[in-house]
């Protein structure tokens, strides 16, 4: 079995103040730590009515303090949004309320729309063509290390220093990522979810032939991040799947809202050609027991070969989402998997 993290979104829900979401965040890594779980992170969307965490650095400064042993992370900061040497000084501090527990998860996508995207920064069409001078120069303020000599900010450091620093990953779902991550000789996490795994092997592929090793990292390591949802029973889980199978219907029509209760989802008035494409999806996704998502997690991992499985999971019920990850530990033995 892989080792399993979380990948936490902090999704907005009818009924609910969008803090509600942000609370959760804190709580669930608690709940999560409790349970053997390796890392928690916490993503980075923008301008968006379903995903309100809109700043990692933030959350993860909360869950980093009210934790001790799990790590905890981005996933991702979006990188042409900002500097370079600025998310450097972020990361150091965050290392320093939290030392040799923090992970810096770095994405080119923009985590939003384009307009967005304009407001976070007036170079947005330009900076992700930066990406990698960006990667490397931030991996140079993170560690310590230096710069090249002819670089006009080699003398600067992103204080405050420590004995430990944070775990740098390259986050994505096409060849690009991969490259990046290769290149550097950094972990890499591809994004299961967001494509259904489509180019998930091309992607992995890339990644581990052109490897070139690191000091931290003398081999590849690599990750995915899969949607999954856990009860008790198989009904149980497809009834709380509902809310999330009426939420991917709507996004591929661009629509973005909170997510409903499992009822109202299923109340809705689909047409054929909807039920069918829901039963589609029902089909393919990591829902059911613990023990058939556990399995179907190790399946997914062994055919890849993967190190790590990150694993966010939505539900309208907080209860139910923390109850999926208590039946995922349990059904993977993560606590055995500790000692």
């Amino acid at each position: 079995m892989p080792r399993l993290s979380v990948l936490e979104q902090s999704i907005a829900t009818v009924g609910r103040p969008n803090e509600t979401a942000i609370s959760n965040a804190v709580e669930l890594a608690k709940h999560c730590e409790s349970l053997g779980y390796e890392r928690f992170w916490v993503s980075e969307h923008h301008n968006h009515p379903t995903i309100v965490g809109s700043a990692p650095e933030i959350l993860v400064a909360a869950i980093a303090t009210s934790t001790d042993t799990i790590r905890v992370g981005s996933a991702g900061v979006m990188l042409p949004h900002y500097s370079a040497f600025k998310v450097a000084e972020q990361f150091r501090v965050l290392d320093a309320l939290a030392p040799g527990r923090i992970d810096l998860g770095l994405g080119r996508a923009p985590g939003s729309d384009g307009r967005t995207a304009f407001a976070l920064n007036p170079l947005a069409n330009e900076r992700p063509a930066q990406f990698p001078a960006d990667v490397r120069d931030l991996m140079a303020w993170v560690s310590g290390t230096s710069l090249p000599e002819k670089h006009p900010f080699a003398r600067l450091q992103a204080f405050p220093q420590g004995d430990t620093v944070p775990e740098i990953w390259i986050l994505g779902s096409s060849n690009y990522g991969a490259q990046i991550a290769a290149h550097f000789g950094l972990p890499y996490c591809f994004a299961w979810f967001f494509t259904d795994g489509q180019g998930a092997a091309q992607a992995l592929g890339i990644y581990r032939r052109s490897y070139q090793p690191s000091d931290r990292h003398p081999k590849p390591h690599t990750g995915l991040c899969v949607w999954a949802l856990a009860a008790r029973t198989d009904e149980e889980a497809q009834f709380h799947y509902s809310s999330r199978a009426k939420w991917r219907l709507f996004r591929d029509r661009g629509v973005f809202l909170p997510i409903e209760s499992p009822d109202a989802a299923a109340a809705h008035p689909f047409s054929d050609s909807e039920q069918e494409r829901i039963s589609q999806d029902r089909a393919n996704a990591f829902v059911g027991t613990g023990k058939k998502v556990a399995a179907q997690i190790d399946a997914l991992a062994n055919e890849y070969g993967i190190d790590e499985i990150a694993v966010v999971t939505w539900a309208y019920d907080e209860g139910v989402r923390r109850l999926s990850y208590q039946l995922l530990a349990e059904a993977s033995d993560l606590q055995s998997a500790q000692h």
